[in-house]
């Protein structure tokens, strides 16, 4: 089974999510894995009052049993009210390792 969905799965069951965008953005990075990096955008009420690091934690604890399957996860964590703020998560760079 793929790995994308069962990440969405996973953030899906666990958190009251009101906008998720899971991006496989392995073909920006060097090597030939097909899905080792991730960037998550997720929105939910979940993360309100709560700082970037205890959300990342909260994250990371939902996805340990997969974790070890991928690289990278690149999040972006945002309450409801901060999403109305900014609306996008910012653009992921360009690797610069590799061949």
């Amino acid at each position: 089974m793929l790995l994308q969905p069962q990440i969405e799965a996973a953030i899906q069951k666990d958190f009251n999510v009101f906008f998720m965008e899971l991006l496989n953005e392995s073909h920006m990075h060097a090597g030939p894995a097909a899905e080792s990096h991730f960037k998550l955008t997720l929105v939910s009420d979940d993360f309100k009052g709560i700082g970037q690091v205890k959300r990342q934690q909260a994250v990371y604890r939902v996805l340990k049993e997969l974790m070890p399957q991928f690289h990278a996860l690149a999040l972006h964590t945002y309450s409801f009210e901060e999403w109305e703020q900014v609306q996008k998560a910012p653009a992921s760079p360009r690797c610069t390792g590799g061949h």
